[in-house]
């Protein structure tokens, strides 16, 4: 190829095997989705999975995008399972090492790099933990590099995956590991109960899903008053204690206990930014 000549690239989302971490990396030619690939993760070379092609990249720099090694043969397949079984019973010398050293720490894998000579134990834990004498010890069991990471609860429910309350497999597992922060604030948006227990993951922090459609409830709740405003008709006043974006109804109740579900389109907003109940509506209730 010739200096004048350009690579034309196509971007993938491809995802890690083992971690379930998912990154884009780049291939001169087209790749079919599920083809197992060879990428270069953060631990090494390792096994992975595309998901498919990446249509718009916007305005990612793409100058640090690192290229897939080559495509997944059948021998690494066999190695990616073969290495399978080597981590079952090394994640249970581990475990025993971990117990003799009496270590705080829980441990959560243990990885082969498919193509290095290594293994990672990944685990969680409280607070820093010294486990300078711990790797000496696999290090003498294995005879190879030993790298211990320890990762968070999220990243913990990435690894192992597992069923969600809705009875599908975790989103972090799943769908990807780039997930949008949650807020206590996207549950109170769209009316969901602030119970912790109905709100959060088995990771114990907030559902990834409060995501998906907080900015639908953000932009349908614009149009209407907000929970706790006061509305008027005829100089009498409401308290808005119910906004249903689905149905497109309102929930209000009057100082003398009088209680309204209102049609969205029966309110009408003054040019001050106060909410009435149009006069129509009245009239439909005393016809």
């Amino acid at each position: 190829m010739s200096d004048t000549d350009t690579v034309t690239y196509t971007y993938f989302l491809v995802k890690i095997l083992h971690s379930s971490e998912t990154q884009v990396c780049k291939w001169a030619g087209e790749i079919e989705k599920d083809t197992h690939v060879i990428v270069n993760s953060r631990y090494g070379k390792d096994l992975a999975r595309v998901l498919g092609p990446v249509r718009r990249m916007m305005d990612q720099d793409t100058s640090g995008i690192e290229s897939i090694v080559r495509l997944a043969v059948e021998h690494d397949l066999q190695r990616y399972e073969d290495n399978i079984r080597k981590e079952q019973e090394a994640f249970l010398i581990c475990r025993e090492k971990i117990k003799s050293h009496k270590l705080e720490m829980k441990l959560i894998s243990a990885h082969y790099v498919l193509e290095e000579s290594k293994v990672l134990f990944f685990f969680t834990a409280e607070a820093r933990v010294d486990f300078r004498e711990l790797v000496k010890d696999l290090v003498s069991v294995f005879k190879m590099r030993i790298e211990l990471r320890q990762v968070g609860v999220r990243d913990e429910s990435r690894v192992l995956g597992g069923l969600a309350v809705c009875g599908r497999t975790y989103c972090c597992h799943g769908v990807t590991d780039k997930l949008k922060p949650v807020s206590i604030k996207m549950a109170m948006k769209q009316s969901l109960s602030l119970n912790s227990m109905k709100i959060s993951g088995p990771c114990g922090r907030l559902l990834c899903c409060l995501s998906y459609e907080y900015d639908l409830y953000k932009e349908e709740k614009a149009k209407f008053p907000a929970e706790g405003s006061k509305i008027f008709h005829e100089k009498e006043r409401f308290k808005v204690v119910g906004v249903n974006i689905l149905t497109k109804r309102i929930s209000a109740v009057s100082g003398d206990g009088r209680y309204l579900d209102i049609p969205s389109d029966m309110m009408g907003k003054e040019p001050s930014g106060s909410w009435n109940i149009k006069k129509e509506f009245f009239q439909d209730e005393e016809d």
